[in-house]
């Protein structure tokens, strides 16, 4: 039986009405600052803690709710006759709803306040309340989100309580709600000094359960993160189509980085994590027919994102086509009507795609789970332009060379490469070499990749050697590689993959260099006259 209820919220959503509602039950009503103040403009009873507790609000409104008489009253055991003399003795009443939301920190340090000012916007009160409720769910009811007061004050109205597995499931609520807000307070007197805390939370909310995982005896959910600055496929739109699979998910997330690596219109081919074609072109159909039959093949049953409005031209293109998810900024109606017409084609709409392109919406990290433990790392790649990079002439370079570019990429500053070999690449050859490492960054390692006209001819993904991988990429590449680039992941250990790229009819290789036999590897690319581009920069996927 709730007789006593303590309100107290920044977010006022639906708070009168919900109290109108515990008014005309008989519910006596607590209340602090601009909240009982909203209620009582609504006419409706309240009480002030002050004049409850018999203490004012002091130092700045610091000290109003810590008291014995609040926190006496929510954490009491009703079924201790012990606890419930020492109430009495002590003028304790009983509270027995607790309705509190907090002012959202991570807000107040967008505002970019003074530190004494956004230090004094943290809430002690408010999460002291919620948890000595929470802590004694079982006598006392606690509301944190305005989304639960309809279904509460009905359940109310119906039993006169709530059932103890809900009361059970709205403090677990109150926990994730303290320790999302620990975090944002934790995170700021970090001050960004410290790149990598000693302890750290994540927090995520679930957007769906899962048929099935990986494999269809594997449970699964899906969870995102709700304060996420960048888009991503957890923002999107599903305009048609089957649910959304745990794999349809993780490629789909495959296609969209891939993309979003070119401010060009751009298409990304994904099947089982690895891109099989990406073009760029001035037109994003173009792009689409170029990026499919790159290897039309593997492109079956796959997924597709664009970074440019899906139109009536790429619709039709794809209409006859077998594939799971087209991700895309928007759609035509045109190319919504030509998609629908297949019931189980995934359609997904992301309209923010485009704020990626700027950098304050970057996430720092990448995180990978293993057993038993979390691997973070920056997820910073180096600014790669064909007007901002010079190409420096060095046969015989230095491990010191190689490792200075190195620390450009790191810092994000990579404007120069080192030609080793006789032969120089044209500037057409170096715009296919930036974009061949954009894409091939996004391929699981070792792998090797051929590109020409800025789409992608042959990849070779995923293999133990590098050779195996050239091999691949030759034969995907169909007779197409005369005078296309290569891109490596990583240095050659052995000139055998020059070798037999050079088979393949490419014309021009970019890798990053640093192998002990890098003078080998120069000596082939010389030998069959290609030009060989060092750029300092690693690019494995695991």
């Amino acid at each position: 039986m709730i007789k006593r209820a303590l309100i107290s919220v920044f977010d006022k959503t639906g708070i009168v009405e919900f109290a109108k509602e515990l008014d005309k039950l008989g519910i006596e009503i607590l209340s602090t600052g601009g909240t009982a103040k909203k209620l009582k403009e609504a006419e409706i009873k309240v009480k002030d803690v002050s004049d409850y507790t018999g203490f004012p609000e002091m130092m700045d409104g610091r000290v109003k709710t810590l008291h014995p008489k609040i926190h006496g009253g929510l954490l009491a055991l009703r079924n201790s006759k012990e606890h419930m003399q020492q109430a009495e003795e002590n003028n304790i009443e009983m509270i027995d709803l607790v309705v509190v939301n907090l002012y959202p920190f991570e807000d107040t340090v967008k505002k970019k306040l003074s530190f004494e000012e956004t230090i004094e916007m943290i809430d002690i009160g408010g999460p002291s309340m919620i948890r000595s409720a929470s802590k004694n769910f079982k006598d006392v009811l606690v509301i944190v989100d305005p989304g639960d007061y309809g279904w509460i004050i009905d359940g109310i109205k119906a039993e006169k309580t709530i059932p103890l597995e809900k009361r059970k499931l709205l403090a677990k609520k109150v926990f994730e709600r303290t320790a999302e807000y620990d975090k944002a307070i934790s995170g700021y007197l970090n001050d960004n000094k410290e790149l990598f805390p000693d302890n750290i939370t994540l927090s995520y909310e679930k957007k769906q359960e899962m048929r099935y995982g990986e494999n269809p005896y594997q449970d699964a959910a899906f969870y995102i993160d709700p304060k996420a600055k960048e888009p991503g496929v957890g923002d999107a739109e599903q305009l048609h189509g089957k649910e959304l699979s745990y794999n349809n998910i993780m490629d789909t997330d495959g296609a969209l980085e891939i993309v979003k690596e070119f401010c060009e219109p751009c298409a990304s081919v994904i099947k089982h994590a690895n891109p099989s074609g990406v073009s760029v072109s001035e037109k994003i159909e173009d792009a689409l027919e170029k990026a499919y039959n790159a290897d039309s093949l593997s492109a079956f049953g796959c997924i597709i994102a664009l970074n440019r409005t899906c139109n009536k031209a790429c619709a039709e293109f794809l209409a006859d086509k077998f594939l799971e998810v087209v991700i895309a900024p928007d759609y035509e109606k045109e190319a919504l009507d030509i998609l629908m017409e297949k019931k189980n084609r995934r359609l997904l709409k992301l309209h923010s795609l485009q704020a990626c392109y700027k950098e304050d919406v970057k996430e720092i990290f990448t995180t990978k789970k293993v057993v038993a433990g979390l691997l973070v790392q920056t997820r910073n790649f180096p600014s790669l332009n064909l007007d901002g990079v010079k190409v420096i002439k060095n046969e015989n370079p230095e491990k010191e060379d190689i490792a200075k570019l190195t620390q450009k990429a790191k810092e994000d500053t990579l404007k120069e490469l080192i030609c080793v070999t006789k032969k120089q690449p044209t500037k057409e050859q170096l715009k296919d070499m930036i974009f061949a490492m954009k894409v091939c960054r996004h391929v699981k390692s070792n792998s090797v990749m051929y590109a020409k006209d800025l789409t992608t001819i042959g990849i070779g993904a995923g293999q133990m050697s590098r050779v195996d991988a050239t091999i691949i990429a030759t034969r995907k590449s169909q007779g197409k590689a005369k005078d296309a680039v290569m891109v490596s992941d990583a240095f050659f250990p052995f000139r055998d993959g020059i070798d037999e790229a050079s088979k393949s009819g490419i014309s021009a290789i970019i890798q990053p260099g640093g192998s002990i036999r890098d003078k080998e590897a120069i000596e082939a690319a010389n030998e069959h006259n290609l030009s060989m581009v060092f750029s300092g920069t690693r690019l494995f996927l695991h």
